[in-house]
């Protein structure tokens, strides 16, 4: 069994919580999915966060999209 922990809920928490548990989740089981969720999107930005770094400082990527929001810029209706 994993390490048992306790902490304080404000009322925004407390409110997530019973939303939690009206699934049909246990208190124990909707602390550990949204902790595993907080962690999740966590990841995920820092992962988005690397890969817009990451085209950012890619001269052809750049390069590249230029020339498509230009095309896309030519074909844009004169109204």
């Amino acid at each position: 069994m994993g390490e048992m922990i306790s902490v304080r809920l404000d009322d925004d928490a407390e409110r997530a919580l019973a939303e939690l548990e009206a699934t049909g989740l246990s208190r124990s089981e909707a602390v550990r999915a949204g902790l595993r969720a907080a962690a999740q999107r966590l990841r995920d930005r820092q992962h988005l966060a690397a890969e817009a770094r990451a085209l950012f400082v890619d001269q052809e990527d750049r390069a590249e999209a230029t020339v498509v929001s230009d095309m896309m810029e030519d074909l844009r209706a004169p109204w």
